[in-house]
């Protein structure tokens, strides 16, 4: 109670952002506030923010996953995909990761997924491409209820106006939109790395032990980075070192016995997955090197694709802040003294960046566990503009010092969020408009045995050479009786191979497998026994590429697709959508399904040679 008014919890944290410790002025402050927000709730509804969130990623949920591998330079299977197929329909591939010789991979982490898969599967019996999107359906829940977390955390830690743009950069960022429904380790670690840090911000150091505990453990180990501040301020600042063993041991126990005992049902031996993956990337001569290596400007640019000027403000932030610190009074920067330095709580991302900056090998979704505090980071860079335009400003017009820098600086928050929102949204849209043809092809095969004459008691061999790396899934298969092949391409990395026809195919070590990426022949099957196949037209073709499409004789096309050709394509308009004008910057080829006529299944001729718009 202060100035005979109540306020609550919430609104006395808002009251010290809006003007500074509330201390010796608590009544000048409570009556501002009061005459300032007269019944006004300060907190944007979570419910709001949900329904909303909601509806941006069921707008962009069928594209989402189909079309971020094809950007981001994939040079292997996505394993969790691979092999959920499996898990739940008895059939499909396995990769090198998941064989019991190596185990890098944990079947708890799959199962955590299909779980309610097979319930769904279970209870309306559904085609599996649907249970493909509900899967996908059921990520996007995950991220939007941790992203939800997070708002609300940064509110509290950092102030609305941070938190209201924080929030913006998440719905409309084009790396949030790749992410959000990626069925990737890496963007299981983004939830629950989102929730640790949210938790850490609302001093919930229980749940920040446990949140990174799951990411790390069931999701990717390297994740634990992240929870170092975490432990240091436990530790060192708080010297709470009684909480934080209880829950280290208490995390330890609820996941890590399941875990293993899980994976070693499943590899037939005892297993502990993420000790296995740190062992091999890290402590092996080969690791993670063999799948390429990038320069160092690969995350700048990955960076500005994905985040445009919110990336850019996000790494030069901390300069920001210095300035800040340096030259701009105390009164136009409040913060309450029980909050977190800004150098102390950005600092999980500023350490991953650090160390995974400098690793020669590089992969978009390296980064997805910090996408969240890219965010923050960016939308704090424009807090700091504003205030720094506002200091320079009280220089010239000394009647405003009293006034609080939001009051004078909203045009910067305005054209902040146009200028990032609209980049966003274009890149998003030039993404599905230029890599969404293999879910479209795929989607159109899935319809072939209703539509089509195609028997259901023979082996359908679907074949792929060249675009192996942009195959969405075997849930797009209409039947289990379609079986995935490889055709021999310029690419000289390792393919999956198919599970045994075995009681317990997961625990048996299949020969052709290794861990150095090398070549295995035993993969590839002869073109002549493919009864479809999926192809790329982009008018280029080598000895171990052919233009499948051109060879008329023994192929038609019975569905087609537009595909970007980024090689022949303007490097500003196929990275970013601009509507009546990219299309004349930009090349596109033609994603093909073909049929092959020497081995043909029966389709209605109204079905052959169909295009796409």
């Amino acid at each position: 109670q202060m100035a005979d008014k109540y306020f609550s919890a919430r609104e006395y944290t808002d009251m010290i952002v809006l003007y500074g410790e509330v201390g010796e002025d608590a009544v000048e402050a409570a009556n501002l506030y009061a005459e300032r927000f007269p019944g006004r709730k300060i907190f944007p509804d979570a419910n709001v923010i949900l329904k909303f969130r909601l509806i941006i990623i069921s707008m962009t949920l069928h594209s989402v996953h189909g079309t971020a591998p094809n950007i981001t330079g994939q040079d292997k299977a996505n394993p969790s995909i691979v092999l959920s197929h499996f898990l739940l329909y008895g059939t499909g591939q396995q990769t090198w990761e998941y064989s019991p010789e190596y185990a890098l991979r944990s079947y708890m982490y799959l199962l955590i997924h299909m779980v309610p898969a097979k319930v769904y599967h279970y209870l309306l019996e559904p085609n599996p491409a649907l249970v493909f999107y509900f899967t996908r359906c059921f990520l996007s829940v995950g991220c939007t209820l941790s992203e939800v977390y997070f708002y609300r955390s940064v509110c509290r830690e950092f102030g609305i106006h941070v938190a209201r743009l924080t929030f913006v950069f998440l719905i409309f960022s084009s790396g949030m939109y790749i992410s959000s429904a990626a069925f990737l380790p890496s963007s299981f670690s983004m939830y629950l790395s989102t929730v640790a840090t949210a938790a850490w911000y609302a001093r919930q150091y229980e749940l920040a032990i446990f949140a990174t505990a799951i990411s790390s453990l069931l999701g990717w180990p390297f994740a634990a980075l992240l929870g170092l501040p975490i432990a240091v301020e436990m530790l060192i600042h708080k010297r709470d070192w009684i909480k934080f063993i209880k829950w280290v041991i208490i995390s330890a126990v609820v996941i890590v016995i399941p875990m293993v005992w899980v994976d070693s049902l499943y590899f037939g031996k005892l297993v502990i997955a993420p000790l296995n993956i740190i062992l091999y990337n890290v402590f092996t001569n080969h690791g993670p090197n063999l799948y390429g290596t990038e320069p160092f400007s690969y995350y700048i640019i990955n960076g500005f694709l994905n985040f445009n000027f919110v990336f850019i403000g996000a790494l030069f932030a901390p300069l920001g802040l210095f300035l800040v610190w340096l030259i701009v009074p105390a009164r136009h920067r409040p913060r309450d003294r029980s909050c977190l330095s800004y150098w102390y709580s950005l600092a999980p991302l500023y350490l991953w960046i650090l160390v995974f900056f400098v690793q020669p090998h590089k992969e978009e979704r390296f980064l997805f566990p910090v996408y969240p505090m890219i965010c923050l980071a960016g939308a704090i860079a424009v807090d700091i503009v504003q205030k720094l335009y506002f200091y320079v400003r009280t220089k010239f017009n000394p009647s405003h010092i009293s006034c609080h820098y939001l009051q004078y600086t909203v045009h910067i928050t305005v054209l902040a969020i146009l200028i990032c929102g609209l980049l966003g949204l274009s890149r998003s849209l030039a993404i599905y408009k230029g890599y969404y043809a293999p879910m479209e092809i795929m989607t159109e095969v899935n319809k072939l045995e209703t539509e089509g004459d195609i028997p259901r008691d023979v082996d359908i061999n679907f074949c792929i050479g060249k675009e192996w790396h942009r195959f969405p899934s075997s849930f797009f298969f209409p039947s289990t009786n379609w079986k995935l092949q490889y055709l021999r391409s310029e690419f000289k990395g390792q393919l999956p191979q198919p599970f045994l026809d075995h009681e317990n195919a997961t625990s048996v070590i299949q020969a052709h497998f290794n861990d150095m990426n090398k070549e295995e022949p035993s993969r590839y099957f002869n073109l002549d026994k493919c009864h479809f196949l999926l192809d790329l037209d982009i008018e280029t073709e080598t000895a171990l590429e052919p233009n499948y499409s051109r060879l008329n004789q023994q192929f038609i096309i019975v569905k087609s697709s537009k595909f970007l050709d980024a090689s022949k394509s303007h490097p500003f308009f196929r990275a970013f959508y601009i509507p009546f004008v990219s299309h004349k910057f930009c090349k596109y080829g033609t994603y093909n399904l073909l049929q092959n006529n020497f081995n043909s299944m029966l389709l209605p001729s109204k079905q052959r040679n169909s295009k796409f718009s």
